[in-house]
């Protein structure tokens, strides 16, 4: 029988084989994979190599495999390691943009986005490429601006042998296609600028005035205008008269000599012969003349700029593009106006939504931070009151920081109302029981100079909102009328039942086809002027003197009437009065909870101290608070200060808990995530989540997660102990 010294020898000896024999499998098995990837790579660089828009094959980490030629043409100076890196001077966010778009290929396969840059619109798409490569393409895309200059003049672009190198749309019509060289076109050559010319066009001879500007390089461009005289006089102007494109004729220090009919409507009564151009037109940013100077010098980094137009009238952008032509020998300037107000109105309407959006990322971020200290601050106050009874001299010290930790939250909630983050806690209501109930506090916050009065339909529909959020919404309303009437007056609140048979456009929303409740409420006050009237739901904007208004009354109200699912409107004329507008779905019949009578019982007093708590928070303050309440009723506590700590915890079988309380938001792992792991393994373990940001924001992962609760932060002691004794019993 063989020794256990030799059975050993031979079972490592054997284990060393096996292991040898994986570790070549593994290796063969690496260097196939590595040898399929490189002729995937391979195969896919020389499907793009002959594309003519840059292209680049890339790892899931945005490593460039390779590009192509284009790609490294356009990007010559730019490209690095990554696509990242290398469209850095391109997007203004390359980063999220990419990831966004690469999110979207994992699930669909490719995707693709029209972006808008400071050089152009460009459409970049992304495809799937096999399991860790992804194929990036770079498009130019015809803008709206572009789109929407409308009728343009011929053009020829020329280079210094006199051969044709561009020509536009309306230059192939004229000429019946593509020329080469411009003996082709012009009967007698040299072309001289600021001459008739005639012309063999594809509909027979006809005569042409041209105009040339310089493009630089060595190259002309011939622009071709109705004839009128030989020369560019202000008596030639007659000819433009008709022409489609408003056009103005500027001297080299400013001054309009010449415009046609479209010109002078476009400006208006302030166009004349001999104005400044200054005197026309604003918002460039610099002067005027050293923009015309530089474009007479061929130094203008662009010869189109945006401008607003001084009528006093009405509000006009216009694009205007220079162009330098010769006169008699002389320089001289012909602007073309192009009509961009829409596209200004546009282009401002996107900045403020984007300016919006990140003003309410703010303040749902800054509000989550002070839930966390507020907790704090009023969690610890409760263990100090706890040893103090009221008595101790400091007990009222304690108790006015407890209060105004309770304020501070109020202001956090206004934060939140406006950045649409605050937990909602919807309910079935009538709005003549809502406003009967508050008409008392209502008529103590007008004062004895104004008067309240309520309007009721009799056949009010219900509606489904936070009783409490909309009270605050009708407070705000109604205390910004009070403080458009010092002199006294009348405030109506008017409720009624609305059915749109279609549509209601209006403030550029649209207000679905249904049923709503409105609810009205207007003064006879001051008014608001119409130039502030669209920034009246904008935070930190008041029309109040300085020290009287914050600016988030009527922002707040916006906010949480957009999170119910409601509308809200304002109409305003200035001396007469202003009326607020509050659309609400009505809820259907079927929608309506039959209320069911429950029995009331004595509640038995809680018991505490039968479990074991896991305690799951990232910021220690808030951890040391939530702890010591929870073993102060008596429970086992187990800390930890991140969800892979939690994990970390939970490895021990033989450990038994209750009740998970945890963080959602949190670095590394958030909360519904570690929870879902270790209920694989805990699947009877009930789940408390508290957060500083609204139960919304994750509310359909915590429907997902069974047995769990929500605890919105800042909460007390006792919000706290009773709620784990809720889900414990």
């Amino acid at each position: 029988m063989a020794s256990p010294d030799l059975l050993l020898r031979r079972a490592l000896f054997a284990g060393c084989l096996t292991l040898l024999g994986m570790s070549c499998v593994l290796m063969w098995m690496a260097k196939s994979f590595e040898r399929r990837s490189a002729a995937t790579v391979a195969v896919l660089s020389e499907f793009i190599s002959k594309d003519a828009s840059p292209s680049f094959l890339a790892t899931k980490d945005g490593e460039i495999l390779s590009a192509n030629l284009a790609a490294r043409k356009r990007f010559e100076a730019d490209i690095e390691e990554t696509v990242g890196g290398t469209l850095k001077n391109t997007l203004a966010n390359p980063g999220g943009i990419l990831f966004r778009l690469q999110t979207r290929s994992d699930t669909e396969g490719s995707a693709r986005e029209d972006l808008v840059t400071r050089r152009g619109h460009l459409r970049l798409s992304v495809h799937h490429a096999g399991s860790e490569a992804y194929l990036w393409r770079l498009e130019d895309v015809a803008s709206a601006q572009q789109s929407a200059e409308g009728p343009t003049l011929p053009m020829i672009l020329v280079g210094r042998t006199n051969a044709v190198l561009y020509m536009n749309e309306q230059a192939r019509k004229l000429a019946g296609g593509r020329i080469k060289t411009l003996d082709r076109l012009f009967k007698q050559l040299p072309v001289v600028p600021g001459t008739v010319c005639d012309i063999t066009g594809v509909e027979g001879p006809t005569r042409a005035l041209v105009s040339e500007v310089d493009a630089g390089a060595g190259r002309r461009a011939l622009y071709l205008l109705p004839p009128g005289a030989e020369t560019m006089s202000k008596d030639g102007w007659n000819v433009f008269q008709d022409l489609p494109v408003p056009l103005l004729k500027v001297s080299p220090d400013g001054d309009v000599q010449a415009y046609n009919r479209l010109a002078a409507s476009l400006i208006g009564v302030s166009l004349k012969d001999q104005v400044h151009l200054s005197d026309l037109m604003e918002g460039l940013g610099r002067s005027i003349t050293g923009w015309l100077s530089e474009t007479l010098a061929g130094r203008a980094a662009q010869q189109s700029e945006f401008l607003r137009l001084k009528r006093t009238d009405k509000e006009v952008y216009v694009q205007v593009t220079l162009n330098r032509v010769t006169e008699e020998g002389k320089p001289a300037l012909i602007a073309v106006l192009n009509d961009a107000t829409e596209l200004k109105s546009l282009e401002a309407q996107f900045v403020q939504s984007q300016k919006m959006q990140a003003i309410g990322q703010l303040a749902g971020g800054v509000a989550h931070d002070f839930n966390n200290l507020l907790t704090a601050i009023s969690g610890h106050c409760d263990l100090l009151l706890l040893r103090h009874d009221q008595g101790d001299p400091d007990f009222s010290d304690l108790v006015q920081i407890n209060q105004n930790a309770n304020r501070a939250a109020a202001l956090v909630g206004q934060l939140l109302a406006f950045s649409r983050k605050q937990t909602l806690r919807p309910e079935t209501l009538d709005m003549r029981d809502t406003l009967s109930d508050l008409t008392h506090l209502l008529n103590r916050l007008v004062g004895e100079k104004i008067t309240l009065t309520l309007s009721h339909d009799p056949v009010l529909a219900p509606i489904r909102a936070d009783k409490r959020q909309l009270e605050q919404v009708l407070m705000n309303l109604v205390v910004n009328a009070r403080d458009a009437m010092p002199q006294g007056g009348q405030i109506r609140i008017v409720t009624e039942c609305t059915d749109l048979n279609e549509a209601l456009e209006r403030d550029r929303v649209t207000v679905p086809v249904g049923r709503y409740v409105t609810v009205q409420v207007s003064d006879d006050g001051v008014g608001i002027p119409s130039d502030k009237l669209q920034k009246v739901f904008e935070p930190f904007f008041t029309t109040k003197r300085t020290g009287e208004g914050t600016g988030l009354g009527l922002s707040t109200a916006y906010g949480i009437i957009k999170q119910t699912g409601g509308y809200i409107f304002v109409d305003s004329v200035v001396g007469t009065g202003t009326k607020f507008t509050l659309y609400f779905p009505v809820l259907e019949a079927s929608e309506v909870p039959t209320p069911v009578e429950k029995q009331i019982e004595a509640k038995p007093a809680a018991k505490h101290g039968d479990g074991v708590i896991l305690l799951v928070e990232d910021e220690a303050p808030v951890r040391a608070f939530a702890s010591r309440a929870l073993r102060l009723r008596g429970y086992t506590v187990l800390e930890a200060d991140s969800a892979e700590a939690a994990l970390k915890t939970l490895e021990d079988a033989s450990l038994n808990v209750d009740v998970f309380v945890t963080d959602v938001v949190m670095p590394g792992m958030d909360g519904p995530s570690w929870v879902r792991e270790a209920l694989k393994e805990r699947p009877g373990v009930r789940v408390v989540f508290v957060s500083g940001y609204a139960e919304d924001s994750f509310g359909e992962t915590q429907i997902k997660i069974p047995n769990s609760v929500f605890l919105p932060k800042p909460f007390s002691l006792n919000d706290l102990t009773d709620t784990v004794h809720q889900q414990l019993h």
